[in-house]
């Protein structure tokens, strides 16, 4: 008995939807969520990606009981040299982060939290499925607005810091489907993100799919404007640990 009752483990395809590169693959990430016996949650990713200059970014991400992060860590490469380190820490009434980067040097920061933090953003593409478990479903279809969220980055490739970054999200709940995707077929949640006040450049628009079963797994997303980006799960496992 190792303490997690069951973990999912998948594969995410990152491809683009220029026209000039349409459906030519751009990155990958490989993820693993445990969920363990005392109700927390922990989610792990590799991601890469592959556009100049590339990125290569590891993160672990814990998850308390009441949905909200608990700790996460995060380091970056671009280019394929080190970029940065972060540990990051939650609390009911402050944030905190301790990393190095080449840029910023050693960063040490303090944030006051004025109610518990609801989300922490890491730029993994399954940490955003996550995200998407902020919205009451049992209001139905329509937009929530979600305040005091922290990012490790303000870039849209997570490719700066990292550092705690302010932000506020808008999701709007489109509604159930079943979706078919390379890693089979799913009940699935579609969600699309509307607004993204503080970042440093407009969020295009954002659509993303989930799993239905309370996992949030990120089955598909699709992101439009100057990014045009489509991404998939390819690999999807669900094993239930032995008693």
């Amino acid at each position: 008995m190792n303490g997690i009752t069951r973990s999912v483990t998948g594969a995410i395809l990152y491809t683009s939807t220029k026209p000039d590169r349409l459906g030519q693959g751009r990155g990958r990430e490989h993820f693993r969520m445990d969920f363990h016996r005392d109700g927390c949650r922990t989610i792990a990713a590799h991601g890469e990606i592959d556009d100049a200059p590339a990125v290569v970014r590891d993160v672990n991400l814990r998850i308390g009981t009441d949905g909200r992060p608990q700790e996460s860590f995060v380091r970056i490469a671009v280019g394929g040299e080190f970029r940065g380190s972060g540990w990051f820490r939650f609390s009911d009434t402050i944030a905190e982060c301790e990393a190095m980067t080449t840029v910023e040097g050693r960063v040490s920061q303090r944030m006051e939290l004025k109610s518990p933090l609801v989300a922490f953003g890491n730029h993994a593409m399954v940490n955003d499925g996550f995200l998407l478990n902020l919205y009451d479903l049992s209001q139905g279809p329509g937009v929530q607005v979600f305040r005091n969220i922290l990012l490790s980055s303000p870039d849209h490739r997570g490719a700066t810091g990292p550092m705690l970054f302010p932000i506020d999200l808008a999701i709007e709940f489109v509604g159930r489907e079943t979706l078919k995707v390379a890693a089979g077929k799913f009940d699935a949640l579609h969600f699309r993100f509307t607004d993204i006040p503080g970042l440093l450049l407009e969020h295009p628009p954002y659509d993303l799919w989930c799993t239905d079963d309370g996992d949030y797994v990120l089955l598909k997303a699709a992101v439009g404007g100057y990014m045009q980006t489509a991404y998939e799960l390819t690999a999807y496992d669900r094993t239930e640990a032995s008693a």
